[in-house]
C-alpha cells in the first residue's frame, strides 16, 4: 500500500485503495505523505471522518513515525475556528459589561470556569478541557468568522487560533476532519482560488474513511438553517425576555434596534411555524420541499431593513471590541438573508430541499445531488494528487460504485486482501427466518437472538436498522439476559455511546443493542466482542428526501435506483457492521445474519461476495 501511495504522490495521479483492518493503512499513507511534503515543499493534508482517528494519528502514529524514521518533520491538528477560545471575547464575557454581552445570567458561572481553564490551557481547544463546556456558553467565547480584530487585537500575541494557524503553515502533515476539509473546499470554490480557503496551500490530500465521501461533501456543500440558530442570533443582539444583549447600551438608535429585534423574533416564529405546520399536516418529522416559492418569505423585507439599520449603527461605533461583535452579527444576518432566500426560491443548482424536525429544533436543509460532478471537477481534477482510502470502498469487490458516486477518476484503483485468516470467523446465515416484511419475523427474531446470545455467552453487538425494533427487542430479551447474568446496554438509554463502549469493554459478557452509530467507527478488540448479530440487511429508508431524490435522479438518467444505489449502499454498511468483529490476528468469533434475504434473494450474493471467504453455517 505504501508503494502505491508513493507512486500516486510522485506521479501526481489520484488513487483509490481499499485497505482492510490490519493492513496498517495509516502508516502506509503517512510515511509517503511525510516524505512527499518535504520533497514538494508543501504540506500534505490528511482528512478523517472521526475524531478518534484524528487523535490516533496525532497522538500515536505520527509521534511513533518520528522516532522510527529519525526524521524531523512537523505535524499539526487542524480544527475549525469555533473549536478555539478567543481571549478577547472571554474578556468581554467575564468583564464589567457581561450583562450586556450574555443573554442569560445562568451562563456567568460557566464563563468564569472557562476563564480559569484558559489560564492553564496551552492551546485553547475546547476538546482538551478537563470539564464539560456547554454549547451555549462556548458560543460567546469561541473564535468565530467575522469577529476577529487581528492584527489590532490586544490579545494577538496570545491568540490560540492564530497559533494553531501558524502551526498549520509550518507543518509537513496537517491532520483535519472531513468537516473542515470540505468547508475549505467550498470556500475555494466560492472564491475561485486555491488559496481562498482556511487550510494552507497543500500539495497532496489523503482522505481516510472515504466511504463517507459523498455524504460528507453533500453535508458541507449544501445549506443548513435552524430555527434555534435564528433565535440565538437575535438573542445575541437583544433578548427581550432577559433584557440582555449587545444592544443594551444607551441611545435612541439602540432603542429602535431593540424594537426591530423583538419584531424579528415574532416574525421568525411565524415564518418557521409554516414549516412546522407543513410537517404536522403530513404527520411527518421530515418532508421534502418540491416547488420554489411554495412558502412565503415573510422575513426577507424585515431582515433587509434590520440589516441596513444595524449596519449604520455599527459604523458609528468607536469601541473596537464592541464593533467587532456587532460586525459578526452583520455577517450572520447576511447569512440568514441569503440562506432563507436560497431555500424558499430553491436557487442552489441540482439540489434537494427538505424540512426536518428532530428532538431539539426545526431544520431547513438542502444538499447537492451532483456531488460526483462537483468532486470530479473541484477535487479529483485539480493540480495535486488525491488518495482515498477505507476498509470499505468496493461493492462486489469492484470500485465502480465508489467512482460513480464520488466522481473519482484520473488515477488507479487498488484492492488489498485482509491480512486475517478467514477461519477466525464463523458466518451464520438464517435461511429459516421469515422475511422481515412478514408479521411473524419479530417473534422469530427474538427467539433467534436468545439462541445466539446464549451461544456466545453475551459478548455481542446486536445491530438494528430501526430504533423502534431495537426497543421492542430489548423489552423482549431483558429478562432472558438478566436471568443469565448478561448485562444489556441499550442505545438511547441514559449512557452515551462512548460510555456504553467503556461499560461493554469492562464487562466482557455484556451485550449492546445499537442502531446506526454502532455499525461504523467502533473498535473493540479482544474477547469482549465475540459475536456481531445483524438483524436486518441495512437498506436505507427510501422515504428520506435525500435518498428519494438520489433515486429519482438515477431513474431519470436511465438507471435502476435499487441496483444502482439502494443495494450498493446497503452492502457497504453491511460490510462496516460485519467489520466490527475482527480487529486483530488474535480475535475470533461469529457473525450472525438474521435476515433470510441474504440467501433467499439473488442480490444476497452481493452481500456475501463482499465479505472475505468465511466458513458458513446455514440454518
Amino acid at each position: 500500500m505504501a508503494l502505491a501511495v508513493a507512486d500516486s504522490l510522485l506521479s501526481g495521479r489520484n488513487l483509490a485503495i481499499e485497505a482492510p483492518t490490519g493492513v496498517g493503512k495509516s502508516f502506509a499513507y503517512l510515511v509517503p505523505a511525510i516524505l512527499f511534503s518535504r520533497l514538494a515543499r508543501r504540506p500534505a493534508v490528511i482528512s478523517t471522518e472521526t475524531i478518534n482517528l484524528q487523535e490516533q494519528l496525532i497522538r500515536k502514529d505520527l509521534p511513533l513515525l518520528r522516532q522510527l524514521l529519525d526524521l524531523d518533520f512537523r505535524a499539526a491538528l487542524a480544527k475549525g475556528r469555533g473549536n478555539y477560545l478567543c481571549r478577547r471575547r472571554l474578556a468581554l464575557a467575564a468583564g464589567e459589561h457581561r450583562d450586556h454581552y450574555l443573554p442569560h445570567p445562568a451562563l456567568a458561572g460557566e464563563i468564569d470556569q472557562i476563564g480559569r481553564w484558559a489560564e492553564r490551557s496551552g492551546d485553547g481547544d475546547c476538546d482538551e478541557a478537563d470539564f464539560h463546556i456547554g454549547g451555549d456558553s462556548w458560543s460567546y467565547v469561541c473564535c468565530e468568522a467575522g469577529n476577529c480584530s487581528f492584527p489590532k487585537c490586544n490579545y494577538r500575541r496570545e491568540c490560540f487560533y492564530r497559533r494553531a494557524r501558524e502551526e498549520w503553515e509550518r507543518a509537513d502533515v496537517i491532520v483535519a476532519n472531513h468537516a473542515l476539509f470540505f468547508t475549505d473546499l467550498k470556500m475555494q470554490i466560492e472564491s475561485d482560488s486555491r488559496d481562498g480557503g482556511l487550510l494552507p496551500l497543500y500539495g497532496a490530500a489523503v482522505i481516510d474513511e472515504a466511504h463517507t465521501l459523498e455524504d460528507s461533501a453533500a453535508d458541507h456543500l449544501g445549506l443548513y438553517l435552524t430555527y434555534g440558530g435564528f433565535n440565538a442570533f437575535l438573542n445575541r443582539l437583544y433578548n427581550p425576555d432577559s433584557a440582555r444583549g449587545l444592544l443594551l447600551r444607551k441611545g435612541g438608535d439602540v432603542l429602535e434596534l431593540r424594537a426591530m429585534t423583538a419584531e424579528l423574533k415574532a416574525a421568525g416564529k411565524h415564518f418557521f411555524a409554516q414549516f412546522e405546520d407543513y410537517l404536522d399536516r403530513a404527520d411527518e418529522s421530515i418532508r421534502a420541499v418540491d416547488q420554489p416559492g411554495g412558502f412565503p418569505n415573510t422575513l426577507n423585507e424585515r431582515l433587509l431593513a434590520f440589516r441596513a439599520r444595524l449596519g449604520d449603527y455599527v459604523q458609528e461605533q468607536e469601541d473596537p471590541d464592541y464593533k467587532s461583535e456587532l460586525e459578526a452579527q452583520l455577517l450572520r444576518c447576511d447569512g440568514y438573508i441569503d440562506g432563507i432566500a436560497a431555500f424558499i426560491d430553491m436557487t442552489l443548482p441540482e439540489s434537494v430541499y427538505w424540512v426536518e424536525r428532530d428532538s431539539r429544533q426545526l431544520i431547513l436543509q438542502a444538499a447537492p445531488l451532483n456531488v460526483a460532478e462537483i468532486l470530479r471537477r473541484e477535487l479529483f481534477g485539480r493540480d495535486f494528487p488525491v488518495v482515498t482510502t477505507s476498509a470499505t470502498l468496493t461493492v462486489d469487490r469492484q470500485f465502480r460504485y465508489f467512482a460513480e458516486r464520488t466522481g473519482f477518476g484520473g488515477g488507479s484503483e487498488v484492492r488489498l486482501d485482509s491480512p486475517f485468516d478467514p477461519d477466525q470467523v464463523q458466518l451464520h446465515l438464517a435461511r429459516s427466518m421469515p422475511d422481515p416484511a412478514l408479521p411473524e419475523y419479530e417473534e422469530a427474531l427474538f427467539r433467534a437472538l436468545e439462541h445466539y446470545l446464549e451461544l456466545s455467552d453475551g459478548k455481542a453487538f446486536v445491530l438494528f436498522t430501526s430504533y423502534a425494533l431495537l426497543r421492542r427487542a430489548a423489552d423482549a430479551l431483558e429478562a432472558f439476559l438478566g436471568a443469565r447474568g448478561i448485562r444489556l446496554l441499550i442505545q438511547g438509554n441514559e449512557l452515551s455511546r462512548s460510555a456504553m463502549l467503556r461499560e461493554f469493554k469492562a464487562d466482557i459478557r455484556s451485550v449492546i443493542f445499537g442502531t446506526d452509530s454502532f455499525w461504523t467507527g467502533v473498535d473493540v478488540p479482544g474477547e469482549a466482542l465475540s459475536n456481531v448479530i445483524i438483524t436486518k440487511l441495512p437498506f436505507a429508508v427510501p422515504s428520506h428526501p435525500l435518498i428519494a431524490a438520489r433515486c429519482d435522479r438515477i431513474k431519470a438518467l436511465g438507471g435502476n435506483p435499487f441496483f444502482d444505489y439502494s443495494l450498493p449502499e446497503a452492502v457497504l454498511k453491511f460490510r462496516q457492521g460485519a467489520g466490527r468483529l475482527i480487529r486483530s490476528r488474535s480475535d475470533s468469533g461469529m457473525i450472525v445474519v438474521l435476515d433470510s434475504r441474504i440467501v433467499a434473494k439473488r442480490y444476497g450474493r452481493m452481500f456475501l461476495h463482499s465479505l472475505p471467504d468465511y466458513p458458513r453455517t446455514i440454518a
